[in-house]
C-alpha cells in the first residue's frame, strides 16, 4: 500500500526494514544515523451536517472515487485538533459553516491504515456550495441518499448509523473497525 521508505529524511543514508530494540514491529531504520521511521495509521476527519431532516452530501471531483457522493471530510493536518479538521474540511468541500457536535464515528480501516472520524453537526445557514474538490453539495433526506453511488464504505455505515439512531431518538457514539471487501 505505502511506497517503500528506501533513505533516511534525517541523512540521507539508506535504511533497512528491520525489528529496533524496544520494539515488536519492523521499522524502517536507518543504517547511518539510527533513525527509525515510524509508519502509523492517517486519520480521515468529517462532519455529518444536518439540516432539519436533511443531511448534507458531497459529490467528489478527485479520485478516489470520483463523482461518487460522501460526507464532507478529509486527511487531518499536523497542528490540529480533529475537531478543528473536521470544521476545515466541511469549509474546504462544502463551503459550509457548521456547528460541530458530538464525535459520531470512529472506524478503524487497517487494511489501508486509515481511521475515519465523523462529528454530527448542524449546519447555521443554507449558505454552502462546491469546493475546489467537489462537483456538487446537496442536502438529502434519508429517502433520497443516492446509496449505490456512496463513495466509502464508512460513510455509508456513518449514515447507516445516523438514521438508525434517529428513529430510536437516542443519538450515541459508534466506534468500529471495517473489515475487507
Amino acid at each position: 500500500m505505502d511506497p517503500p521508505i528506501n533513505y533516511c529524511s534525517s541523512c540521507g543514508a539508506t535504511v533497512n526494514l528491520r525489528v529496533p530494540m524496544g520494539d515488536t514491529l519492523p521499522r524502517h531504520v536507518c543504517n547511518a544515523c539510527g533513525s527509525i521511521h515510524y509508519r502509523n495509521p492517517r486519520l480521515v476527519v468529517g462532519s455529518l451536517p444536518e439540516w432539519e431532516d436533511k443531511i448534507l452530501l458531497c459529490r467528489r471531483a478527485i479520485e478516489p472515487r470520483h463523482g461518487m457522493w460522501t460526507l464532507p471530510a478529509g486527511f487531518m493536518e499536523n497542528g490540529e485538533t480533529v475537531a478543528q479538521a473536521a470544521l476545515r474540511e466541511t469549509r474546504e468541500e462544502a463551503n459550509a459553516n457548521i456547528a460541530l457536535g458530538d464525535m459520531f464515528t470512529l472506524i478503524s480501516v487497517p487494511h489501508i491504515n486509515q481511521v475515519h472520524v465523523v462529528y454530527r453537526a448542524t449546519l447555521i445557514d443554507l449558505d454552502f456550495s462546491a469546493g475546489d474538490e467537489t462537483l456538487d453539495v446537496r442536502l438529502f433526506t434519508e429517502e433520497e441518499i443516492p446509496w449505490d453511488e456512496i463513495a466509502f464504505r464508512t460513510i455509508a455505515l456513518t449514515l447507516r448509523h445516523y438514521f438508525d439512531d434517529r428513529r430510536s431518538g437516542i443519538f450515541r457514539f459508534h466506534p468500529g473497525d471495517l473489515p475487507l471487501p
